[in-house]
């Protein structure tokens, strides 16, 4: 930097006046930063690059298929919106708002660019981004928290698809190619476990006494908490012969490997839902509903942290609705001939 002594025109004038200002902020920040070190304080890294430190956050899900690729096509989509250049000090609420307004109404899929992105994908892509901004609030990257000025997207209704226990059954009862495919599947329902949870389960993880029956104790790999599960006789038997060790019960199975194979048990059963793994958990959380096992207990079963994540499944089976709509019978019979029509 450089000042014209003297300056000669008006131009060189503002050229000083200009650099000036600049020393002087210069000089405020690091008496700032000598300050806030003295007192212990973090000062936030305004003009550091932000994508790495979301690209970490990403790492931190690599053991878990079914939250890696959310994270992963949020970050792709962020990039999209930012063309690649985002600073902690460019998150602004201004700038939430505006890539609210992207994912609403321009944001593509990033296997099929020609296609907009679901509003559960507004929802999921939104959050994981306020998730790694509390994340660099934490290690002092980001004083405040621009989201809080925010209006955060509204989640939609999801509709979850499972099995009825009729089903369940014929599909047990169906030959399958891969028994593995079957016994984790069967596992998932009589336990609510997730895939990553089941296919980490390890023999030292079963254990039993006389007043709880045999339990699992694990730590989740969505939550990290540790849970104690109790299983019912027909779960246990789905384990097949473990050892008390280290070992995996079911192995190295790759789940997604079997996919194609669980499409054609489905079909053999005559069933033509879409059914991925995950919708043997919805199924396991439905059934229990229907069975009248209460919300609080389902949600405890499940591992949820609050008990609005659970009562989107008493949306799906509410047996009160049920019972409501058979109280009232005027002695109609069936008519067989109308149905036909």
């Amino acid at each position: 930097m450089y000042l014209y002594s003297p300056p000669r025109d008006e131009i060189e004038k503002r050229h000083n006046r200009d650099l000036e200002t600049l020393a002087r902020t210069i000089a405020a920040n690091r008496q700032v930063d000598r300050l806030a070190g003295r007192f212990g304080i973090k000062r936030s890294s305004e003009f550091d690059d932000f994508l790495p430190f979301y690209e970490k956050q990403l790492k931190k899900w690599e053991d878990n298929p079914n939250n890696h690729g959310g994270w992963v096509a949020s970050y792709k989509t962020f990039l999209q919106f930012c063309k690649g250049q985002c600073n902690f000090g460019d998150i602004t609420p201004q700038f939430i708002n505006e890539y609210k307004e992207f994912l609403e109404k321009k944001a593509t899929r990033i296997n099929s660019p020609k296609m907009r992105i679901s509003q559960n994908s507004c929802y999921t892509y939104y959050n994981k981004l306020r998730a790694t901004v509390r994340e660099a609030m934490v290690f002092g990257h980001m004083i405040s928290n621009p989201f809080d000025a925010v209006k955060g997207v509204q989640q939609p209704e999801t509709y979850r698809e499972f099995l009825t226990k009729e089903e369940l059954i014929k599909l047990y009862n169906t030959p399958v190619e891969s028994e593995l495919l079957k016994r984790t599947c069967m596992f998932s329902a009589l336990t609510g476990l997730r895939l990553g949870d089941v296919t980490k389960l390890r023999g030292e993880q079963i254990q039993h006494s006389e007043n709880m029956g045999y339990f699992i104790r694990f730590t989740q790999s969505k939550t990290k908490a540790m849970e104690t599960l109790p299983i019912s006789d027909e779960a246990l038997s789905l384990l097949g012969k473990y050892e008390e060790s280290a070992e995996l019960i079911f192995g190295d199975y790759n789940f997604q490997r079997d996919y194609a194979n669980l499409n054609r048990w489905l079909q053999r059963a005559g069933i033509r839902k879409k059914i991925t793994f995950h919708n043997f958990r919805h199924t396991f959380a439905t059934l229990q509903l229907a069975e009248g096992t209460d919300i609080y207990t389902v949600s405890k079963l499940l591992g949820h942290k609050h008990i609005h994540t659970t009562q989107i499944y008493g949306k799906v089976m509410d047996s009160t609705k049920t019972k409501a709509m058979k109280s009232i019978q005027l002695g109609i019979k069936s008519d067989n001939n109308l149905q036909e029509k």
